[in-house]
């Protein structure tokens, strides 16, 4: 299935492009492997499945011999990031796998609502008519989803593919996870080889709503789950997706209270100060940071560059506010968007780090039911766009920009 995306011929014109960057050992970080492969850490944004275009990008910078350090992303950019995580160890390709596992799947199955509202939320996003009928219809399903329990569609589809796909690859439980990703390859710095590499790390962001708190997973688990190491890292994807009224918002009960401690972490990690509640919620990562580029902030000039994926056009034109409909839309966009903005307006180095896929224009992020053609177009565009960054990006030139910030 995956080789029906690999075999267009723009983008075998895409994989020479990327190669000969290889070739001509165009340095893109000063860490590197013994097999002369160089690492980056990797954000993703989210976008739904739009994430397509992610897994292009992906495909084409590993192309050029570039290889995965330390990993984040939100929503459909948490689904690749944790993909990315545990298709192969550090080191190894990894975007034909996530690709062959992708196209073998039917991604409006993922939309696990009864039957008519599926039927509707694909009309609307076709924009077909009877629109109006099929909501009438429906209107008591949809009373009882939004009412009883704030969305459309349970989420559970997702989250036991994700579960059987790690166990797959015998990633059950976060404790696996962690030492899959302790088994790295031998790296260096390639200008001075007594310099240590760091840790890899790894975020999945995700908004809970309860204490209202931006989380990361891993590094937040242990304050909503006894024995973290126990912890499926599907769930941290499906707290991570919870699109708000599209899918049910990700419960969490039996939350650890009990001592000092507990209150001691709510406060250093999440800088809540009341009382720790029973149970909370999570919804979409991208409510409050759809695309977390601040993650691996460092305030020194850093080995390897953090790149940063972006799959939507924000802020490149004002939105419409006329309709109550568009004035709420840009509400929500402004809040998902805002605080990452602002950082990167703050550190306009990241400039040079981050690929605009800009998928929105061409693509509807919720349209599972995307055909066959239309996801191989937008996979052509992620590898397309990374081309075009990776031959444009200048790593000396980044950290002289980088060096000025500091001074």
């Amino acid at each position: 299935m995956a080789a029906e995306f690999l075999e267009d011929e723009r983008l075998t014109k895409l994989v020479t492009r990327a190669r000969n960057l290889q070739k001509q050992q165009k340095v893109f970080s000063d860490v590197v492997d013994d097999k002369g492969n160089q690492y980056v850490d990797l954000v993703q944004e989210g976008g739904g499945v739009l994430g397509i275009g992610l897994v292009g990008y992906a495909y084409i910078l590993e192309q050029a011999g570039i290889r995965f350090y330390s990993l984040a992303g939100t929503s459909a950019g948490a689904i690749s990031t944790l993909l990315v995580a545990c298709m192969g160890k550090i080191g190894e390709p990894v975007s034909m796998k996530i690709l062959e596992i992708l196209s073998q799947k039917n991604l409006f199955d993922f939309v696990d609502g009864p039957k008519g509202i599926k039927n509707l939320i694909q009309k609307k996003i076709e924009g077909k008519s009877g629109l109006f009928w099929n909501v009438l219809w429906n209107s008591c399903s949809i009373y009882y989803s939004i009412k009883n329990k704030f969305g459309l569609n349970p989420g559970k589809t997702i989250e036991e593919w994700f579960f059987t796909k790690l166990k797959e690859e015998n990633i059950t439980t976060l404790s696996a996870l962690q030492k899959h990703r302790t088994d790295l390859p031998k790296l260096k710095n390639r200008l001075d080889k007594k310099l240590p590499v760091s840790e890899p790390r790894l975020a999945i962001i995700t908004s809970e709503i309860t204490t209202h708190t931006k989380v990361d997973f891993p590094r937040m688990a242990s304050l909503y789950w006894e024995n973290v190491e126990e912890i499926s890292p599907a769930e941290f994807v499906r707290a991570s997706i919870s699109i708000p009224a599209f899918y049910y918002p990700y419960n969490k009960s039996n939350i650890p209270f009990a001592g000092k401690k507990a209150t001691n972490n709510w406060q250093e990690m999440a800088g809540y100060y009341g009382k720790i509640p029973p149970e909370v919620k999570f919804v979409d990562g991208g409510l409050l940071s759809n695309f977390p580029i601040n993650i691996f902030h460092r305030a020194y000039v850093p080995s390897r560059p953090t790149f940063g994926v972006r799959l939507s056009t924000y802020r490149q034109n004002y939105s419409k506010t006329q309709s109550f409909f568009s004035y709420t839309w840009a509400i929500v966009n402004t809040m998902r968007q805002i605080h990452d903005y602002d950082f990167i307006h703050q550190n306009p180095d990241y400039k040079q780090l981050i690929c605009h896929i800009d998928a929105d224009e061409e693509f509807n992020w919720l349209n599972f039911d995307m055909k066959k053609e239309r996801q191989k177009e937008l996979f052509l565009l992620g590898a397309e766009k990374g081309i075009e960054f990776l031959e444009k990006f200048d790593w000396e030139a980044y950290k002289k920009t980088r060096e000025k910030t500091l001074a």
